[in-house]
């Protein structure tokens, strides 16, 4: 029992490392590059703590030389999901008892180890794990996933001091507790702080949780299971599930205590996710609170009032960066044709100076996409546009030979209904559709309605009247809106993520949003004299 009411430190935002040349962070970092590059990681599963290996084995290649091999990774099965759900359920009581200060110390320290001690060692996965340049991996793997350890423990906090008035005679008050049962967190390849977040968000609230990472992320995803246990996460809390979707939906989606269902991915998934919940409604001993954040074809809007240069750069790093596969990338944008073509021009000179490869090598502005499946996916809408009436690829190219390398695409799409302008492709691909300066409204209401997704969006216009207007006819499109930027870069604290529609349930991670998610409040009221009758006043005829 704690004899203190304690607050925790005040969450902050990582400062970025620059790793320009000749500093001591660069050279370190590549160094810890080469290193890695030269092993093949075993990654096993981790079930109560313990490392568990199966018999089938799957490898983990670099995409951007996908000959390379860089860990291979043990794949849960039937036997192992449910020894998952035990270990999770065995782990419950003891750390949902554990006062809030010591769980909350843990994620602290893990925010520290990976800034420190693990930093190069989570960005140098990141990079060659998910093919991310050195700028992405590090605003990712170590600002990001800290900045959601930090902000996660305070926003806690914030909850937790949440307590309901009290009248005279009464103590009213509200205890957090966390969900009856287990919860299952299925994380994505793109960003390791999700993977991090996913996970740890419940976890930080007292459950205990089954985290299946994506397949194409599971070295980086295993060094940061690692560095929470070495923070002193006691085993079973989290457990480390490398498997495959079916088997997931198959042995745990379904189990009576699966509680909640912590996700980042495809709204295919995510639709699945309901109905399977939907089917097995009656068997659960609660109603699972399903959180995810799923897919998006986020928008660029121009005005024709708007700053073109700002527009072109937000562009190119909009749609271009990590290979356009954040969940925010701006694939599909709507420029007035009074200043198209010199939009084009300063895009072309822009996408002339971006050079695609190695990330391993500093001076790259892309890596490769993450795998086979993806880039024939991006070269299937490349080609179908190349061969289209209905559409023009202005420039871009691939080539898989060496790595899953996409060069970046530009399409102009004659209709706005073409495919790319409406479908996710998740690669670097934008897609312009020029509309007629005198049809804004209409255009406004196309981006609005074409596309069943709600996550990021952005406008461009120097005009405040304009601003404001492209505002509210605007307002459903994105969770995550943006005026004279690009929709991508949300930072923790600052812009709590998430959208909704197709786009997912808009819980806003990084928040205490999310956080409500993951408890179940009891409200306890004390009375501290009682009554000892039955009547009430009212009752008297005198």
């Amino acid at each position: 029992m704690s004899n203190g009411i304690y607050s925790v430190p005040r969450a902050y935002n990582e400062p970025i490392h620059a790793y320009m040349p000749g500093s001591a962070e660069r050279e370190s970092l590549k160094a810890e590059l080469a290193r890695q590059s030269a092993e093949i990681v075993d990654v096993p599963l981790i079930i109560g703590g313990k490392e568990v290996r199966t018999s089938t084995v799957r490898d983990v290649v670099m995409p951007h030389d996908h000959h390379h091999v860089i860990a291979r990774y043990s794949v849960a099965g039937e036997a192992e999901l449910k020894a998952a759900i035990d270990a999770a359920l065995a782990a419950k009581a003891e750390w949902q008892a554990m006062p809030f200060e010591h769980r909350a110390a843990i994620f602290l320290k893990i925010a520290e180890l990976l800034t420190t001690k693990y930093r190069d060692a989570i960005n140098a996965a990141t990079m060659l794990g998910q093919s991310k340049t050195v700028f992405q991996a590090e605003i990712d793997s170590a600002c990001e996933l800290a900045d959601f350890f930090r902000f996660n423990v305070e926003n806690a906090e914030t909850i937790y001091h949440q307590q309901p008035n009290s009248s005279k005679g009464i103590w009213d008050r509200v205890e957090y507790r966390p969900l009856d049962g287990f919860v299952v967190a299925i994380t994505p390849f793109n960003f390791t702080s999700i993977a991090g977040n996913l996970p740890s968000a419940p976890a930080l609230m007292g459950n205990t949780v089954l985290w299946k990472p994506s397949s194409t992320a599971v070295h980086s995803n295993y060094l940061l299971m690692k560095i929470m246990m070495e923070a002193g996460l006691p085993a079973g809390v989290i457990n480390f599930i490398p498997s495959r979707g079916v088997d997931v939906s198959k042995y745990v989606l379904p189990h009576p205590k699966m509680a909640g269902f912590h996700f980042t991915g495809s709204t295919e998934v995510f639709s699945g996710v309901f109905k399977t919940v939907g089917e097995n409604i009656r068997t659960y001993e609660s109603y699972p609170r399903l959180v995810g954040e799923t897919g998006g074809k986020d928008f660029i809007f121009a005005h024709n009032t708007a700053d073109v240069d700002a527009l072109a750069a937000a562009m190119v790093r909009g749609a271009y960066e990590y290979q356009g596969q954040k969940c925010s990338a701006a694939s599909r944008a709507f420029i007035p044709a009074s200043i198209w073509d010199t939009v084009l021009e300063k895009v072309k000179a822009l996408v002339a100076t971006v050079t695609v490869g190695d990330v391993a090598d500093f001076s790259n502005f892309m890596g490769a996409v993450i795998d086979r499946n993806s880039f024939d996916n991006i070269k299937g809408y490349i080609d179908r546009a190349n061969a289209s009436e209905d559409a023009e690829v202005v420039f871009g190219s691939y080539d898989d030979s060496v790595g899953y390398f996409v060069q970046p695409t530009l399409i102009v799409a004659k209709r706005p209904d073409y495919e790319s302008m409406v479908k996710e492709i998740f690669g670097p691909v934008l897609t312009v559709y020029v509309y007629d300066d005198d049809k804004l409204d209409e255009t406004l209401h196309i981006c609005d309605t074409a596309s069943p997704y709600g996550l990021t969006g952005a406008i461009f216009a120097r005009d405040r009247a304009v601003i404001a207007h492209m505002e509210s006819a605007l307002s459903g499109t994105a969770g995550n809106f943006y005026i004279n930027d690009k929709p991508t870069g949300a930072v923790v604290g600052q812009q709590p993520f998430g959208g909704s529609r197709a786009s997912g349930t808009n819980d806003k991670a990084g928040s205490t949003l999310n956080l409500y998610r993951w408890i179940s409040p009891r409200c306890i009221k004390e009375t501290f004299v009682p009554s000892y009758d039955v009547k009430y006043p009212y009752m008297s005829e005198k």
